[in-house]
C-alpha cells in the first residue's frame, strides 16, 4: 500500500507530466486562461487517460503479447486514444455545451496530447501490475489537472495585473511555468 501511495504522490507532484516532462503543453498554454476551462480539460483528460490506460493495458496483455504483436503497441494505443477522445467529445457536447465551446479546438487535440499516449506506454514500459497501472493512470491526470488549475488561477490574476508590455501574454506565462516547475522540483525530497 505504501508503494502505491508513493507512486501516486510521485506522479502527481514530483514527476508531474507537465512540469518535469513538458508533455501536454498545448492544452497547458491554450486552456489555462480561466479556471473553469482548466477543470473541464482536466476532467476530460482524466477520463481519457484512465479509460485508454485500462483498455490498452488489457489489449496489450491479452491480445498483443499472446500473439507476439508487441511491436504494434504504439499504433493500437493511438487508435484507442482517438476513440476515447471522440467519445468524450460527444459526451461533453451533449451534456455541457458551454464547456464544449470553452474548450474549443483543445478538446479534439487530446488525441494528439502526448501525455495521454505517454501514460499508456509507460504502464507497459515500467512493467506495472494492474493496481500500479490504475494508480499511475489516475495520478498523472490528477497532477495534470492540479498544475493546469494552478496555472489558470495565476494567469487570471496576471490578466488584471500591471505586467510590463514586453512580458504580456505568453512571455509571462512561460516565466510562471518555469517558476512552477522549479517549485515542484523542490518536492523531490518528499519521497
Amino acid at each position: 500500500m505504501a508503494e502505491l501511495f508513493t507512486l501516486f504522490l510521485t506522479a502527481v507532484l514530483i514527476n508531474n507530466i507537465i512540469l518535469s516532462r513538458f508533455l501536454g503543453m498545448c492544452p497547458f498554454m491554450g486552456v489555462s486562461r480561466n479556471t473553469s476551462s482548466a477543470i473541464g480539460m482536466g476532467g476530460a483528460v482524466t477520463f481519457v487517460v484512465v479509460g485508454a490506460s485500462l483498455f490498452t493495458y488489457g489489449l496489450y496483455h491479452f491480445i498483443l503479447v499472446p500473439y507476439s504483436l508487441q511491436y504494434m503497441d504504439l499504433i493500437t494505443f493511438i487508435l484507442v486514444i482517438a476513440a476515447f477522445v471522440q467519445f468524450t467529445e460527444m459526451v461533453i457536447k451533449k451534456f455541457s455545451p458551454v464547456l464544449y465551446k470553452a474548450l474549443g479546438i483543445y478538446l479534439p487535440l487530446i488525441t494528439t496530447n502526448c501525455a495521454v499516449l505517454f501514460v499508456a506506454l509507460e504502464n507497459i514500459r515500467q512493467g506495472f501490475d494492474f493496481y500500479e497501472m490504475i494508480v499511475y493512470s489516475f495520478a498523472v491526470p490528477i497532477g495534470f489537472t492540479l498544475v493546469l488549475y494552478l496555472f489558470s488561477a495565476i494567469r487570471e490574476r496576471l490578466d488584471i495585473s500591471d505586467v510590463p508590455a514586453p512580458f504580456k501574454g505568453n512571455a509571462i506565462a512561460m516565466i510562471v511555468a518555469a517558476l512552477m516547475a522549479l517549485a515542484f522540483s523542490g518536492l523531490a525530497g518528499l519521497v
